[in-house]
Order: C-alpha cells, then structure tokens, then sequence
C-alpha cells in the first residue's frame, strides 16, 4: 500500500489582515515546523516525493522541515483558497465583516463554505474548481507503494476530508476549524482507493512543555 501524509504549514502571521502579510511564518511557526522535522526523521523518513504548494508559508515549512526523503517539488494545487478574497466578497454579498478573531472565524468559515458552495461569492476560483485542482492533486501522489509527503494548507486539507468523507459545505467548515499548524493527516492508498487513515496529529507537540505551539490560528 501507498500512503499520502498532508502537513499544514507552521503558525502564519495571523495578526495579519491580507494574504501578502499573512503569508510567511511566525517565529513559533518556524519552531512547530523543525520539531516536525524531527519527529519525521525518526519515525517517518524517508520519504519516496515529497510535494508542498508555492506559498511561502508553504516553502518556508518545507525548509524548517529540512530533508526527509526526496528533494521538494513545488505543485501550485496544494496552494491555499484565497480566504481573504472570499471574505471580502462575502462582506460584499451580505454585510458579514471579516473575523476579529479565532471565536468569529467559526462562525464565519461556516457562512463562507456555504456562499462560495452555492456560487453566492467566488475568490481567485470558483468551489468546484478548487474542489476540482485538489481531487486531482490527492489522485497525482496516491501511487501504490509510495509514501508520499505534502506540504500544504488547512483548507487544502479540509477539501481532502470532504472528498474522502463526502462532506457538505458546513462539516467540511467544521472539519477546517481544529486543524492545527504544523499537523500530520495520513491518507492510506488502498488498491481499492484512498481511505482517511489519521487526522490533525501532533506527536512532535506531546510533550508538556510545548503544549503552548499547538495552535489553529
């Protein structure tokens, strides 16, 4: 059997009110991504490929992971929805504000989902093509007999889980919401198909004295 392990990125600059701000590593970040690195080597390496979006939160991940296998191939559909485009155009739409923080963006990932599912608002891309670009990524790297390591985003993920889990618009909105930085979700290539075989782990978080860096936002 094959197997895919998606990872988020570290902690992003989430104080940060666009994309261009957002898009880089905190300095905790940083730190979640080399203690990932590390319990990688132990107990997951080598890798056969190894794939991350061309984000720079994406890159910078993938350098802080350092070297598990193959060198890093660069695949753009593993890049993020443009949350802050979807956003605005939901504040365009109904009036809904952009969240101040961690307790409004539950509610408003929800509002999100379901607008930009039913063609309400679109981003950069419509769902059905983001929903399109990450089906075909998830196909690309589920080779039988190849562990596989993706370097991607929380939203990237949760599209995963819909796909693997046949989700509707607002469970996959809950399934974003706990995604940690940093987290390990495992996708078993079965000759029948892929099957979800973990989500949103952190055994490089375990120990007490980091439970401070298992953050979502």
């Amino acid at each position: 059997m094959g197997e895919v392990i998606l990872v988020r990125h570290g902690q992003a600059n989430s104080a940060s009110q666009d994309e261009e701000g957002y898009d880089r590593l905190s300095d905790l970040g940083r730190q979640q991504a080399l203690w990932l690195g590390d319990w990688l080597r132990t107990h997951e390496a080598p890798f056969d490929r190894v794939l991350m979006g061309s984000l720079r939160r994406h890159r910078q991940t993938a350098e802080a992971i350092g070297a598990v296998g193959a060198t890093p191939e660069e695949d753009t559909r593993l890049n993020e929805m443009d949350y802050f485009n979807l956003g605005a155009a939901l504040r365009d739409h109904s009036g809904r504000p952009m969240p101040a923080g961690p307790e409004d963006f539950a509610t408003h990932i929800v509002e999100v989902m379901e607008a930009w599912h039913g063609a309400l608002i679109r981003g950069q891309e419509t769902f059905a093509d983001f929903e399109s670009r990450v089906a075909a990524v998830l196909q690309a790297a589920a080779e039988p007999g190849v562990r596989v390591l993706c370097v991607t985003s929380g939203g990237v993920i949760g599209m995963v889980m819909r796909h693997l889990l046949q989700l509707d618009p607002r469970r996959m909105a809950h399934v974003l919401m706990p995604i940690r930085n940093s987290s390990v979700h495992r996708v078993m290539v079965a000759p029948h198909g892929t099957i979800l075989a973990g989500f949103n782990a952190t055994p490089h978080l375990d120990a007490e004295d980091r439970a401070h860096a298992r953050t979502t936002y």
